[in-house]
């Protein structure tokens, strides 16, 4: 084999051992936006120039339940003590809206008051790499985990456990915690069902996982709204986005789109206002 043989053998070597070595880690930089989400895989909060949001005021059916949590919130991003927050309840009903229009309005005035950092349900685990990340910045964050909720077989809870209340360090006074579930106790009944049935100390058994969701400090219940909550969503929507034109009977059409798909939630509003807005070709850029 020549030296230009050679030369390129040993050439795709070394090109091939570069394309499997991992790439150099993105750096963080929390002046690029006021919402980001973590990577637990690359330890990186990427930034999100444009969230995702529904405006306060289309929130209808939920007063206390704003009122709540934006008074929380905002003892928080004014550097008082506040608690971690549990969101629970029927699907749908705005508990992940509600965290992200109440940042959105607590920064309205101030820009990076607070920050947002949503971190998915499968990356729990990594919670004590980003906290010790977050415990040496001079800003504030919302950290923000929706539909959280765990099995029999899986223990990534012990993460978030000792974090919420439990551990040497304890949270860094300027983070907080919101979480939205389905369950209340962030495990299905069935499951403590059976750990009880199954256990020789069955109170034991579940008191591990059940006892994870009085680690929130503040508790909201989201349920079901009634018909006329619901035509409210409805009418709110279509008068911001100009669908409330003669011709359309909203109540009649909104109310069988509901009847299709067996139940009225604001989510259900949303996906019946995202086809009127189709028909009349019209946009729904919030």
């Amino acid at each position: 084999m020549g030296d230009y043989d050679l030369y390129q053998v040993l050439k795709r070597i070394a090109e091939a051992v570069e394309r499997l070595a991992p790439g150099a880690r993105p750096k963080n930089d929390l002046t690029l936006a006021n919402a980001f989400v973590w990577h637990a895989d690359t330890e990186w909060l990427q930034p999100v120039a444009r969230v995702s949001r529904v405006d306060l005021k289309l929130l209808k059916g939920i007063d206390r339940q704003i009122s709540t949590l934006m008074d929380n919130t905002r003892r928080f991003a004014n550097g008082l003590p506040a608690n971690n927050a549990l969101l629970w309840g029927a699907r749908g009903t705005g508990k992940s809206s509600l965290i992200k229009a109440i940042h959105t309005e607590i920064n309205g005035n101030i820009a990076g008051t607070l920050i947002l950092i949503e971190i998915h349900r499968e990356d729990i685990p990594s919670l004590p790499i980003l906290l010790m990340y977050l415990r040496d910045q001079k800003s504030r964050f919302l950290l923000f985990c929706d539909d959280l909720s765990f099995d029999n077989k899986d223990d990534s809870y012990k993460s978030l456990k000792a974090i919420l209340e439990g551990g040497i360090e304890g949270r860094p006074e300027n983070v907080l915690f919101y979480a939205t579930s389905n369950r209340r106790h962030l495990m299905a009944r069935d499951m403590i069902e059976n750990e009880r049935s199954t256990a020789i100390h069955s109170s034991e058994a579940v008191e591990e996982k059940v006892s994870l969701s009085d680690r929130f400090g503040l508790w909201l219940g989201f349920h079901n709204c009634d018909q006329n909550t619901y035509f409210a969503i409805i009418e709110g929507y279509a008068a911001k986005f100009g669908l409330d034109q003669k011709g359309i009977d909203l109540r009649a059409e909104a109310n069988e789109w509901a009847v299709t798909r067996g139940s009225r939630s604001g989510r259900v509003a949303w996906q019946y206002i995202q086809d009127l807005a189709g028909r009349l070709e019209k946009p729904t850029d919030i």
